[in-house]
């Protein structure tokens, strides 16, 4: 019996080690696995966010500048349309009222100068243009006068006097020759003689002078008297000219400085109505009945906003929202997307809203708009954030929703009642095109490309390609998802507007390289490796051409380089490096690669292409 136990003992231990201890140095029995369900799968887009009022009215601080609150109404009191809410302190505007308004009065004194003054101007230059015009015409009637009347007249006279003086020598001279003869027959005595041929002398002089008196009249009088009449006139016109000019400058500058005066009127009246429009901000009253609610306490995303909260004095700016009037009670949640999400989200999808302050309840909600554009405000805060505001409207009116409450809100995209789903994370791209890693029951890995569908950030569903129960690594080699060499292009090649691509890919590459061929060409256009690369062969070394020419290295050389670079560690890979610049510190001549000096230490291809005289 001792003997059978024994046996049985030492079997069941076999067993124990092979199935436990060898199974657990097995690789698949260390991979993280998950066996692929069918079942319901609920695709949805969960985000945090902040309970609004609907239909609210903003109240904002219409005050310019910075000014401190006063009064404020306490939050959460219900008030009546017409009630104040706010009070600002408008001291300093007050006193600026006063001032304003002695500005005012100083101004309208000024306007009225410049009124009356425009009429004494208007009227002072109508008479100045009339006394003008009556002198021109005085002139001008003073050379008519003289042209047809004292001219003729003095003309008349002087013809009389002559007349006149004519007889009058006439008479003398008869008087004189008879008085000779009488005094001759000595009738009259010598002195009545000589006092005849006197007057006779008189008369013959006055004769010569009224004549002398007409030429004068005729030679020069007239004419200067003409002259100067006729120069009246012109000056007479002239000053009417400049009398009307400097009426009209007067008229024009008292307008001007009667506008300039009326303008700065108005422009100190406008300042006092806006001083007192704006005192008249400075009590915010309710438009409407509703619950007072703090802008700073409804405000979301408190950490991106360091505004103080609103208290009695605390200072505000212009244009600040203060308060939230909600006129409804019908409710949103406001919610920021993510943009990885925008492509699942649209407006109409429903939504499941939870609220932290009301445990155990939930809301029904819609997707009643996405901004078009990423917050700004995010994006200033972190340039690599963008998320777009949007509001999930709520169905019901719940007294419990308050504005400001913390929510989750779960945007359902899509449900389905039967679907394969395995874990995101299960799933890879390899040559763009999904992949998971299935484990098979001997333990071996096949690599299996699928379908998915729509994925929760948590599961993603399986359209085609795995079935239920099947078992997926969840830590697949990343290594198999990047691109290998050569894969990119062989797909493009494969496609005909690809290879369009790719021949503009090419083009591009030549201008930019201002060559024909790319860069890393060497003597002939050959293609050299870059310096820090090591190359394959025994013990790492470069095969050199003969003659001490430029190595030259096939694809299947440059693959084995680059597979072996991959995996060496950065000790193995620094190593490799230094072997390679010693090889061609050794080279024939102690020259590098292309037959010049040894490149230093740690010195790489110049980019670019190759340079002038082909050296690389």
């Amino acid at each position: 019996m001792i003997g059978v136990l024994a046996i049985v003992a030492a079997i069941a231990l076999v067993i124990i080690w092979l199935k436990v201890v060898r199974a657990s140095d097995s690789s698949t029995t260390q991979m993280a696995t998950f066996e692929a369900k069918r079942g319901p799968l609920t695709i949805s887009v969960l985000e945090s966010g902040t309970i609004k009022a609907r239909e609210q009215i903003i109240i904002t601080n219409q005050l310019e500048g910075r000014t401190s609150i006063i009064y404020l109404i306490p939050e959460g009191t219900r008030v009546k349309k017409g009630e104040l809410l706010v009070q600002l302190d408008a001291s300093t505007m007050q006193d600026q009222r006063i001032d304003q308004d002695i500005k005012v009065r100083n101004a309208e004194a000024t306007y009225v100068n410049a009124n009356e003054n425009m009429a004494i101007v208007e009227n002072q230059a109508q008479s100045d243009v009339e006394v003008a015009e009556l002198t021109l015409e005085f002139a001008k009637q003073d050379l008519k006068k003289y042209i047809e009347g004292e001219y003729p007249n003095q003309l008349a006279k002087a013809e009389s006097d002559i007349q006149l003086a004519q007889e009058d020598l006439n008479r003398a001279e008869d008087k004189a020759e008879w008085s000779k003869r009488l005094h001759e027959e000595k009738y009259l005595s010598t002195t009545e003689l000589k006092t005849d041929e006197l007057a006779y002398s008189r008369a013959k002089v006055n004769l010569q002078v009224a004549q002398r008196d007409r030429e004068l009249l005729e030679t020069y009088t007239y004419q200067r008297q003409i002259a100067q009449l006729e120069s009246d006139v012109r000056q007479a016109e002239m000053a009417l000219e400049r009398t009307r000019a400097k009426a009209r400058a007067n008229v024009v500058q008292a307008k001007a400085e009667l506008l300039a005066r009326e303008q700065e009127y108005n422009r100190q009246k406008d300042k006092l109505d806006k001083i007192d429009d704006q005192l008249s901000k400075a009590k915010i009253y309710a438009p409407a009945d509703g619950m007072v609610i703090y802008a700073t306490s409804a405000r979301r995303g408190g950490w991106r906003d360091n505004r103080e909260p609103l208290n009695e004095g605390v200072e505000v700016f212009e244009r600040q929202e203060l308060i939230y009037l909600p006129t409804a009670a019908s409710s949103k949640a406001e919610v920021d997307i993510h943009e990885a999400s925008l492509e699942k989200v649209r407006v109409g999808l429903p939504a499941i809203i939870t609220v932290d302050a009301l445990p155990g309840k939930k809301f029904m909600g819609t997707v009643g708009r996405i901004a078009p554009l990423p917050d700004p405000q995010s994006m200033w805060m972190n340039p690599d954030l963008k998320v777009y505001n949007s509001d999930i409207f709520l169905e019901g009116d719940d007294p419990a929703l308050r504005t400001g409450m913390s929510c989750k809100v779960e945007i359902i995209v899509a449900q389905y009642d039967e679907a394969i789903y395995i874990p995101i994370q299960a799933v890879i791209r390899v040559d763009g095109k999904p992949t998971v890693y299935v484990v098979r029951p001997d333990g071996t890995v096949e690599e299996r490309v699928v379908e998915i569908g729509l994925d929760n950030n948590s599961m993603v569903r399986i359209v085609s390609g795995l079935g239920e129960g099947e078992i997926v690594w969840l830590a697949p080699p990343l290594k198999a998802a990047t691109l290998q060499e050569g894969s990119r292009r062989g797909e493009l090649e494969g496609d005909g507007e690809a290879s369009a691509w790719q021949q503009r890919i090419n083009e591009r590459l030549e201008n930019a390289n201002g060559l024909g061929g790319g860069p890393n060409l060497g003597q002939g256009g050959e293609a050299m490796p870059a310096q820090g690369f090591p190359p394959p062969g025994a013990g790492g070394g470069l095969p050199a051409q003969e003659q001490g020419g430029p190595p030259q290295l096939s694809d299947q050389q440059r693959e084995q380089m680059r597979e072996r670079l991959q995996n060496m560690t950065p000790e193995e890979r620094q190593k490799q490096m230094e072997s390679f610049r010693q090889q061609m510190q050794n080279a024939p001549g102690g020259q590098g690669p292309q037959g010049g000096p040894a490149a230093p230490a740690g010195a790489g291809v110049a980019p670019g292409g190759p340079r002038p005289g082909g050296q690389q």
